[in-house]
């Protein structure tokens, strides 16, 4: 498995001057370090701007520095050779791109100002857009992969289905942190390992990028609901999974404070899809 990537992602020196925040190179080394993971080979892309305006670049829209015959031809020329590419290995799981740039936007590109719209605009930088048959993932996107699994854990049938959705979870290349992993979890643990239990689950939640909280029966377990309310307090997207059918209310599935704090999801696919799996988007782009 492989994705093609745009070459900023792996060296950064290559993007214009004076735009790389170190929130940038936070996301371009977690996007290393979930593709490394896996197993994923990052295949970097040729980067366009560089090669036409040449190293130590100022920032610029398309229109400003790149809309000429010359860049033009470049294009075509680096379209080729990514096609050789793609036509050798075989399909890429996904392109991934950085948001705003005029060649590998994503969903957002500094295009330029014209005809009265402002510079940066919807849609794919102008050389990510020669591969519209590949899907494309923001850098940002793609950087978030680490999920924490909160779930009741108390018996047979609750711990093999949170080990099921952890499974599932982790074929779609995320990093899952399961509880019930995490040492003793039985009824006779001491104070101190209760302690430790404690402490590393809660630094696991500070450290994901994703709570998926699994939410069943008459009212969420107690110790999904204050994992659910730490991660809402910090700031992280809770992802909350019920399969039940059963609602407490006209308007509500469970618990109001918890469903105000999360997005409630179906089933295991329409997790996958909240996460944005890049998996997903491949399967998406494949199907008939």
């Amino acid at each position: 498995m492989y994705v093609l990537c745009s070459p900023c992602v792996l060296h950064p020196a290559l993007r214009a001057e004076g735009i790389t925040k170190p929130s940038d190179l936070e996301l371009f080394a977690k996007t290393v370090k979930r593709c490394a993971r896996f197993g994923i080979e990052m295949v970097p892309l040729p980067c366009p701007e560089s090669l036409y305006l040449g190293p130590g670049r100022k920032p610029g829209t398309y229109l400003e520095r790149l809309n000429t015959l010359e860049f033009s031809s470049l294009m075509v020329n680096l379209e080729q050779e990514v096609t050789a590419v793609i036509r050798e290995r075989g399909p890429p799981l996904c392109i991934i791109g950085v948001n705003s740039s005029p060649t590998c936007g994503v969903s957002s590109t500094y295009y330029g100002a014209e005809e009265g719209r402002p510079p940066k605009r919807e849609g794919r930088g102008v050389f990510l857009s020669k591969f519209p048959s590949v899907p494309a993932v923001d850098v940002a996107v793609f950087a978030r992969y680490r999920v924490y699994l909160a779930a009741p854990l108390f018996s047979e049938a609750e711990r093999g289905f949170n080990t099921s959705i952890a499974r599932f979870l982790s074929t779609h290349l995320f990093d899952v942190h399961l509880p019930q992993e995490a040492g003793d979890d039985s009824d006779m643990r001491d104070v101190r390992e209760q302690e430790r239990l404690f402490l590393y689950n809660k630094s696991a939640l500070e450290d994901a990028d994703f709570i998926v909280a699994i939410i069943e029966g008459a009212d969420a377990d107690s110790g999904t609901a204050w994992e659910m309310g730490y991660a809402f307090a910090l700031g992280k997207p809770v992802i909350a999974l019920r399969t039940d059918f059963r609602r407490v209310g006209h308007h509500e599935h469970v618990n109001l404070m918890l469903e105000q704090s999360a997005t409630v999801v179906g089933s295991a696919e329409e997790v996958l899809a909240v996460l944005q799996s890049p998996c997903m988007k491949r399967q998406q782009r494949i199907s008939p």
